[in-house]
């Protein structure tokens, strides 16, 4: 007789079963030039699937996976399936969440490069998200990290921009291609100046400093022209697609990405 956990009692050893019994999924968000409305990447996000059909978000794992070493294995594990994925998208970026954890760890450089080199994935093609709310213990082999991979093509992004206190030591410590502005400070964007004004001089800063910026969580219309009209390069949320599987993003690109199509909510 097999016991699930409970979302309450996830241990170490459960999230490992997880990924030998391959509970785990993943799901991607289209993430749209604010100009055209046409696709640039996708985001992609891990779910876990318990054989009762209850569907575990990964607020409720990645922590405590953080907190062990099956955080290098999961992350590899998400890596490997999204630039496997993104093989079926040519010229569409795939964005994937990095711990601190895996970058501070001597050997996820190499791990990535392995991953590239199996799947086939150009290195061009994947973007490495990094939270602002992560706190990097030694930002010195952050550092150092992100510049190896970035020497092989790869993309670095600091997501949940504007939310930690550490975003602008980020900004000039490590070597970034993007930034991407936290849903949080769209809530009232149209409604408040000071969001209007925070807005427009994250846009502003990101792009003073020769980086891609992307909002998040962007679900009016009002909010995309706003962006837009900012300077804002790519936008992301609810307005344009929720997370879906591959083959629901094969629908939404026309054929695999070979017909790219302007998604619902652009002008």
């Amino acid at each position: 007789m097999s016991f699930e956990p409970s979302i309450a009692s996830i241990t170490e050893a459960d999230i490992r079963g997880a990924i030998l019994r391959n509970e785990l999924f993943v799901l991607y968000q289209p993430i749209v030039s604010a100009q055209t409305g046409r696709p640039v990447c996708v985001e992609a996000l891990v779910r876990w699937r318990l054989e009762s059909g209850e569907i575990v978000m990964p607020n409720d794992f990645i922590g405590i996976a953080e907190d062990s070493d099956v955080i290098l294995e999961l992350g590899a594990w998400v890596l490997r399936r999204a630039c496997t994925d993104g093989l079926r998208w040519p010229g569409i970026r795939i964005a994937v969440n990095m711990s601190p954890v895996q970058l501070q760890n001597a050997d996820f450089v190499q791990s990535v490069r392995t991953i590239l080199r199996e799947t086939g994935l150009p290195a061009e093609q994947l973007e490495l998200e990094l939270t602002e709310r992560s706190a990097l213990k030694d930002v010195s082999m952050a550092e150092a990290g992100m510049a190896a991979l970035r020497a092989c093509g790869v993309r670095i992004a600091l997501d949940d921009f504007g939310t930690g206190y550490s975003g602008l030591i980020y900004l000039r410590r490590l070597p970034l291609d993007k930034i991407k502005i936290d849903r949080e400070f769209l809530a009232s964007l149209g409604e408040s100046v000071d969001a209007s004004v925070l807005v427009r001089s994250m846009v502003r800063l990101g792009r003073d400093l020769g980086m891609t910026v992307t909002a998040e969580g962007v679900e009016e219309i009002e909010h995309q022209t706003i962006l837009a009209e900012a300077g804002c390069d790519e936008l992301q949320g609810y307005l344009f697609s929720r997370p879906v599987s591959a083959d629901d993003i094969d629908a939404l690109f026309g054929m695999g990405g070979k017909r790219r199509q302007r998604l619902k909510g652009a002008a």
